[in-house]
C-alpha cells in the first residue's frame, strides 16, 4: 500500500529560517542541543534515549551509534546526489541511511517519513531542561543544589585592572591598539556558566588552559569559548572527541565540521585582539586537523572523556 501522506524532510536544522520564535530559537545552541533538535524532527522506536545519551557527540557519531534505534518502519532513505552510493566503500557499509543523516547538508527529499513526527520523550525532556537552565538558571542552579549568579549580575561585573594581591579575578591586559566603545564593549570577556552538561569535557576546559573563569565559558562578541587563559589574551576551543575509536568515514565527517567551526572562531577572536588555541585529546585528531587547516594553531591535552 502506498502512503501518499510521506513528508519530506529537511534534515539541515540550521540551514532553516522561521519568522516565528521556536524552542530552536529560544534555547542557546551548543554542539549538544543542536544535535538534540536535529534528532527531534525524526520518529525513534527507545524514546530518544540513545540520542539523548550520545549527543555531546558530533553528529555523525550520534547517527552512526543511534541508527539502529530510529523507528525503521517509519523512514526512508534516497541518495538523489549519490554522494552517499559512490562516495566509498565504508560508506555502503556503513549502510546509506547512516550516510545520508551524516552528512553536513542534506537535500529535500532525502528523508521520507511517513505520518507526524511527534519529539521523542527523551529528547523533549533534556531540550526543555536545557531551555530552563538558560531562562531561569537562578532555579536550575537551587534543583542542583548549587549557587547560580544572574546573568545580569555577571554581565555588570566590573573589570578589575589590577591584578588583585590575594588572587581574585584580573583583567588580561588590553591590546595595544584603540578601541572604540562599541568594539570594546563587544570583545570585553563575560563568564557564562559552561554549558551542555558534558563534565568531562568542562573539566578539561577549566584545567588546560587553565581556565581564568573555572566552572565558565567566556562571551566574546556573542561567540561562545570554552576558556580564557588566565594572565593572556588567548581563548580557547576544547574537543573531547574520541578521536581514535571513530570509523574513517567518521573521521573524515567530523574533521571537515570541525574546521568550519574553529575557522569561525579563531576570525572572532582575532577581531576582538585575542590569540586562538584549539585543544584535542590525540595526536590522531591532531594531526586531521592540520591536514585540512594548517594555520590553526592545535595542542594535545591527553583529556579522557
Amino acid at each position: 500500500m502506498r502512503l501518499h501522506a510521506c513528508i519530506p524532510l529537511l534534515i539541515l536544522l540550521s540551514a532553516c529560517a522561521s519568522s516565528t520564535p521556536s524552542l530552536e530559537e529560544r534555547v542557546s545552541r551548543t554542539p549538544r542541543v543542536t544535535n538534540l533538535q536535529r534528532a527531534s524532527t525524526l520518529p525513534w522506536s527507545d524514546g530518544g534515549r540513545c540520542v539523548v545519551q550520545e549527543a555531546s557527540e558530533p553528529w555523525a557519531v550520534v547517527v552512526e551509534r543511534c541508527f539502529g534505534a530510529l523507528d525503521h518502519d517509519r523512514i526512508r532513505f534516497h541518495d538523489p546526489t549519490g554522494r552517499c552510493t559512490v562516495a566509498s566503500a565504508e560508506a555502503a557499509v556503513l549502510g546509506l541511511g547512516v550516510c545520508v543523516l551524516a552528512a553536513p547538508e542534506i537535500v529535500a527529499g532525502a528523508v521520507i517519513i511517513t505520518g507526524v513526527v511527534v519529539v521523542a520523550v527523551a529528547i523533549h525532556e533534556a531540550l526543555e531542561a536545557h531551555e530552563l537552565r538558560q531562562l531561569y538558571p537562578e532555579e536550575a542552579g537551587a534543583v542542583h543544589g548549587t549557587k547560580a549568579v544572574p546573568r545580569e549580575a555577571v554581565a555588570k561585573r566590573k573589570p578589575q585592572l589590577e591584578p588583585d594581591p590575594v588572587g581574585k579575578d584580573w583583567q588580561p591586559p588590553r591590546p595595544p591598539e584603540p578601541l572604540d566603545r562599541t568594539r570594546h564593549s563587544r570583545c570585553e570577556p563575560i563568564p557564562v556558566k559552561h554549558r551542555g552538561g558534558d563534565d568531562a569535557h568542562n573539566r578539561c576546559a577549566d584545567r588546560i588552559p587553565p581556565n581564568r573563569y573555572p566552572g565558565h565559558d567566556v562571551l566574546v562578541n556573542g561567540k561562545h569559548f570554552d576558556a580564557l587563559q588566565v594572565g593572556v589574551r588567548v581563548l580557547w576551543e576544547i574537543k573531547t572527541d574520541q578521536f581514535d575509536t571513530y570509523s574513517d568515514f567518521l573521521q573524515a565527517q567530523v574533521v571537515r565540521d570541525q574546521v568550519a567551526e574553529l575557522l569561525e572562531e579563531r576570525d572572532i577572536a582575532a577581531a576582538c585582539g585575542y590569540a586562538f588555541v584549539v585543544g584535542v585529546s590525540s595526536e590522531a585528531h591532531k594531526a586531521a586537523l592540520e591536514e585540512i587547516a594548517d594555520e590553526l594553531d592545535i595542542v594535545v591535552t591527553g583529556c579522557e572523556r
